[in-house]
Formats: C-alpha cells, structure tokens, sequence
C-alpha cells in the first residue's frame, strides 16, 4: 500500500503536522505500517508501546497508529493519556521492540506528531526519513496475528518517580502544567512530595486556554512566576505541553535556565559519580562548562537536539546531560531519557537537601554573565547550510578559536558568540555571551558583520 506524506511533516527528532492540513489520520495509520516494518525487519521482540497527549487530536490519530501498528502483527500496548516520557518508561520498563508517544510537544493546538524509539534508543534523523521511503515504495509489510493489550501504568510510573525523592525539608513549591500531558501526574506527585504546594493549570486541556505549554518562552511563566511571589514561595515548576522539558524560577521570580539548572545538578551528581562526564549542548554558557570542570567532572559539549544527546549519553556513560531548552537526561538512578517530571522531584530534592542556603541564594551565586536570547534568523531551507558554512570558510582564515560540532560556536577574549542551523525550521539559529554588556555588544557586532556578508541581517 503506498502513502505519500506532506514534505513538511518527516523531521530531523519527530513527526510534527498542522492537523487537517498536513498531518491526517491516514498518515498516523501510514507511520504504524512502516514502523511495525522496521520492528518487524528487526527480528524477535514485536512489542510496541503506544501513548498520547492531551491534545484534542490525539485520541483520533492514535486509534489510527494502532490499527496501522496491528496490521503488521505487532503486539500493541496502549498506555494511555499522558506525558511523553510516561511512554518511554512503558517501552524501558516492558522492554518493547519499539514505543510511539502521539504528541505535539510544545507546539499550539492545531499541531500534532510522533516522537519514537526503537530497541531501546531514540528513532530520529534518516530512520525517519525511510518511513516516508517504506510508504512511498508501498514496502510495508502486512502480518497476521496483531494484538491490543489495554496497559495503562501511570500509577507505576508515578511510583518510579517518587523512589528518588531524597529531600530532608519541607518546601513551598508551585506547579504549573500549562494544561499540558502532565496534568494527572503532576498532581499525584505534588500530593505524595512532603511540604506546601499549590497547582496551576493542571487539568489536561488541548486548547491550552491559560498560556502556550512552553517554558523557555518567559512570556509562559509570567502566572508561574506571580504565584511564586504571591505565595512566598521556594520555587516554582514548569512543563511543556508532552512533560518532557522543564522550566524552574525562584522564590524571587527569577527564571533558571538549562545551563543554570545543570550547574546546581551537576554538583550534587559529581559528588557521587566523581569524575564523570557532563555532557550540555552548544547553546550552553561556557560558564557550565568551567564550572563541571572546577567540581571535577568531564565537560562535553554536544550538538543541539535530543535525540543526538540521548545518543550520545548512552556512548559516554555520562549521569547527566541537558539542554537549554529545559530537556534534563538523568542516567544516575535512572533510564538516560529526558523527563521533566523526574527531573523536578530531584531538583526539588536536590533544594531541600541544602541545610542552610535556599534556591534563590544559590542563584545569587551563580556566575554573572551577559547574553542574548536564542535569536532566529529566517533563511531559506536551501540556504541556511550553506550560510553556515560560508562563515565557516570566512572564519577558517582569521585565526579565530571555532568550535565546529554544530555550527559555529566562535571564542573570543568577550566570550563567545554562535551560529547554526535549526534542523526543524528554515531558520539561523544564534547566541552570545559576554561577561561584559560591552563586551556583549562587540560579540553582537561580529555576529551582525558576518551574516550581512552572507545578505542576512540580525
């Protein structure tokens, strides 16, 4: 049977669509046949661990992923509504074949997609892309014998998730699941963690009615944040819309980035894994970097994107890795998958463990620097590469101090400065950091000279 998707749908990290437009019901049946392909080519275990989100297109397109599933002679557990790394635990935990989570992550209502793992590791990059190859050659491969097992588990993972709690006093901590796939779980968890805490926006709601399920954007934490004053209270806690990335401010409202989070996590992980490498994608302040290193630890830098990071976890060995778009892996005392959810019962853990100094004095102590926030440039999906790599020649000649593992990342003695291209939108992706404002705006004014040579603008 061949299927055709629309070109815009088969990303680098998932499947994400407009419902309607470019994403339909017959593409979920269509990833189902060709990924139910792929497990079965794959020999032995034909289990595959199907979940979805909250969005009010999810129940449709996942009742049609598994039929597609079945048609191939999968053996399908349906886990149920919640967060993404709900499903990666289902998979990790029945030791699946393979595991499709239907989500739209942080994207708005009308989006939908697929996130997925097969055999254990993340499904990204060209495995994607020969869904599309399976369904446009019509190769899939139908099979008798398909099941459907009903396995909701949230009541085990929501135990998992508790077993690391290893706080020793009370907080005050406010909750904010922005309508998003967390909802139930965060609940359960706020109810079972000592202390104080109050919700917001927990009950799961695809419209997304109080504000867009995205903690990187500060716009999104603004009712987090007047909670958190109003209440007094330690810190606050945010979630995307699937639960697999994490926002956290403290008792003064102020906003801890990844790179931020990772410096307080990497400490207390270092103190029992002396020595072990700490891996942060190419958007983190060099700031992290030194600091892994003052504790100990290895630090090393990998390219954006989880899916790449997950990978690279798992060759490292290393117990901690995170992005500064809030995706926090924990491969001490857990699975090595990004899971805000677990990632907030050990940061709220890690808070409550200080004797003497609470999470906003910690934040006094953190290094001061100066940067911009992700800047995005549009440029053409043709071109953006290639601006990359034309500033790339430019710099090859000039001495400069590059780091090329995504983009560029360029040293100087005011900081750093970075250029790469986004892997999911036809955009330039850029950064700076100073320890200086003006140091800060030279590191701009590089950035500006080169892309006017190659006709953008900043």
């Amino acid at each position: 049977m061949q299927h055709h998707f629309h070109p815009t749908i088969l990303r680098e990290y998932d499947i994400r669509g407009i419902v309607g437009e470019t994403l339909f019901a017959a593409d979920a049946a269509a990833i189902g046949r060709a990924f139910g392909t792929l497990v079965a080519r794959a020999g032995g275990n034909r289990l595959v661990c199907v979940g979805y989100d909250g969005r009010l297109s999810s129940p449709e397109l996942e009742a049609a992923l598994v039929d597609g599933l079945v048609s191939t002679g999968m053996e399908v557990r349906r886990v149920g509504r919640g967060p993404t790394p709900m499903l990666y635990y289902a998979a990790h935990t029945m030791q699946a074949g393979g595991g499709i989570m239907v989500t739209g992550s942080h994207n708005p209502p009308t989006h939908n997609g697929f996130k997925m793992v097969l055999g254990g590791k993340p499904f990204f990059g060209e495995q994607i892309a020969e869904l599309g190859r399976l369904n446009a050659a019509g190769a899939v491969t139908a099979a008798p014998g398909g099941t459907v097992v009903e396995a909701p588990l949230r009541d085990s993972y929501i135990r998992r998730l508790l077993a690391d709690y290893d706080g020793r006093r009370p907080l005050s901590v406010v909750w904010d699941a922005g309508n998003g796939a967390t909802g139930e779980v965060m609940t359960a968890l706020a109810a079972a963690l000592p202390g104080t805490h109050h919700l917001l926006n927990a009950d799961i709601d695809g419209r997304f009615p109080a504000h867009h399920p995205d903690p990187t954007e500060p716009e999104n934490l603004v009712q987090l944040i007047d909670a958190v004053t109003a209440r007094g209270a330690d810190l606050g806690i945010a979630f995307d819309g699937d639960g697999d990335r994490i926002g956290v401010v403290d008792a003064k409202g102020r906003i801890l980035w990844g790179d931020q989070m990772m410096m307080l996590l990497a400490e207390d992980v270092l103190a029992s894994r002396p020595g072990a490498p700490i891996l942060a994608d190419v958007k983190a302040s060099q700031s992290l970097f030194d600091r892994i290193e003052a504790l100990g630890g290895r630090p090393v830098m990998c390219r954006t994107g989880h899916s790449l990071i997950k990978t690279r976890l798992a060759e490292t060995g290393a117990p901690l890795a995170g992005e500064m778009s809030g995706h926090l892996f924990f491969a001490d005392r857990y699975y090595g998958y990004d899971d805000a959810l677990y990632a907030a019962v050990r940061f709220i853990g890690l808070v409550a463990r200080w004797p003497d100094t609470t999470l906003a004095e910690r934040y006094d102590a953190l290094p001061r620097m100066y940067n911009t926030p992700e800047l995005r440039i549009a440029c053409a999906e043709e071109r953006k590469f290639a601006v990359v790599g034309e500033v790339k020649r430019r710099l090859a000649g000039s001495g400069a101090r590059v780091c090329d593992i995504d983009g560029v990342r360029v040293s100087t003695d005011d900081g750093w400065w970075l250029l790469r291209a986004s892997n999911t939108q036809a955009v330039l992706v850029a950064r700076c950091e100073s320890d200086s404002p003006q140091g800060l705006d030279r590191l701009r004014g590089i950035l500006s000279r080169q892309l006017a040579e190659s006709g953008l603008s900043l």
